[in-house]
């Protein structure tokens, strides 16, 4: 099966607030955008920044999507300052003959979304009870400014993503497989995939998507 993949343009973000804007826009706007027409589109606005985007109106997926992000946040705390990527892939379920390393059913991506963010912590105290440091706020008229200009050029990526995803499912479409025959589904099966804790569970995890797609995974 031909799986394509999509590498979204690398954005800057601030920890931890700017995570949850960005991926929650980005996330909801492809599963919307390959959505199987059973939805409720809903708005959404961004506190951010002057964008609006479109959500499925799916409670599990919701659920799903910030499950994920909660998860991908613990993982920067614990990874401060490094690139990384979310993987958001589509997939479909075939029933094949049970051998020693394989199960009765696999999973065969057909179209795989790389988003790669480059993280940043702001300055922040030590003296904190939560488990989570308390922001620095940076006085002064130019800290202000900088940072105006860096969350104006930040929306201006994050416009650049949508588009480059409304492109993307625009012009890719001929690998997409039939609507599965299942009553009320909103969305293809799919998986979201974050940075593993270890490097080794990380490299099993590409390995098993090797075998599965028939092609690597190419990462940025």
């Amino acid at each position: 099966m031909n799986c394509e993949v999509c590498h979204l343009k690398e954005l800057e973000v601030h920890f931890e607030f700017e995570i949850q804007e960005v991926l929650r826009c980005i996330l909801h706007t492809i599963l919307f955008h390959r959505a199987l027409g059973l939805v409720r589109p809903k708005d959404a606005d961004l506190e951010l920044f002057e964008i609006t985007y479109v959500q499925c109106g799916d409670f599990e997926i919701e659920k799903k999507i910030d499950e994920k992000i909660e998860q991908f946040i613990s993982w920067v705390e614990k990874h401060p300052n490094k690139k990384s990527q979310i993987c958001l892939s589509f997939y479909e379920v075939k029933n094949k003959q049970a051998s020693w390393f394989t199960n009765k059913t696999e999973r065969l991506y057909w179209e795989q979304w790389y988003i790669n963010l480059n993280v940043s912590h702001p300055p922040r105290t030590h003296s904190s009870k939560s488990h989570r440091s308390k922001v620095v706020v940076e006085p002064g008229e130019n800290a202000l400014e900088e940072r105006s200009a860096r969350r104006a050029a930040l929306e201006a990526s994050l416009l650049e993503v949508l588009f480059q995803i409304i492109k993307f499912v625009n012009e890719k479409k001929d690998h997409v497989p039939p609507i599965p025959n299942q009553g009320g589904v909103v969305s293809y099966p799919y998986e979201i995939t974050i940075p593993s804790s270890s490097e080794s569970a990380f490299g099993i995890d590409m390995l098993k998507r090797m075998l599965q797609t028939g092609q690597p995974a190419m990462l940025s």
